[in-house]
């Protein structure tokens, strides 16, 4: 098999071998991206090839924690690995979220390798108008 050579990617991946693959005590970092949109918080976690049964999603007060499992796909007996880049083990990510979060309302969506959760905003911290009331009019005390 011809390849051409990247000496970063190289390193990239002698660093990943010598570290090892993540474990549950030292789990390796996942990539994510996190945005506002209207009243919710989007946060989407990269996790390619991971089974959507090997993703553990919990929110402890407010901290919110992803941990995902990528095992190794079974291969025959007669195959040969020639190139091995994926990285393979445990992925995990926490995240503090603000109290303004509604944490009882979290959507968790899964599609082509991308993990979605949808954190509304709390109806308490929601900007909203405040009405004055008129009064009852002058009391007199009389003594």
């Amino acid at each position: 098999m011809l390849m051409r050579t990247d000496p970063f990617r190289e390193l990239d991946r002698l660093a990943q071998q010598l570290m090892g693959p993540g474990t549950w005590s030292r789990p390796s970092p996942m990539p994510m991206d996190a945005y506002r949109e209207g009243d919710e918080y989007v946060v989407a976690f990269d996790l390619p090839g991971v089974s959507p049964e090997a993703i553990d999603i919990d929110v402890e007060r407010n901290m919110l924690t992803v941990k995902a499992d990528r095992r190794p796909v079974a291969k025959a007996d007669d195959v040969q690995m020639e190139l091995s880049e994926r990285p393979l083990g445990v992925f995990s990510r926490q995240i503090v979220l603000a109290d303004t979060l509604d944490t009882e309302h979290i959507k968790a969506d899964y599609d082509a390798g991308v993990l979605t959760l949808r954190i509304p905003i709390a109806e308490r911290a929601k900007p909203r108008k405040i009405s004055i009331g008129a009064g009852s009019g002058r009391k007199e005390i009389s003594g």
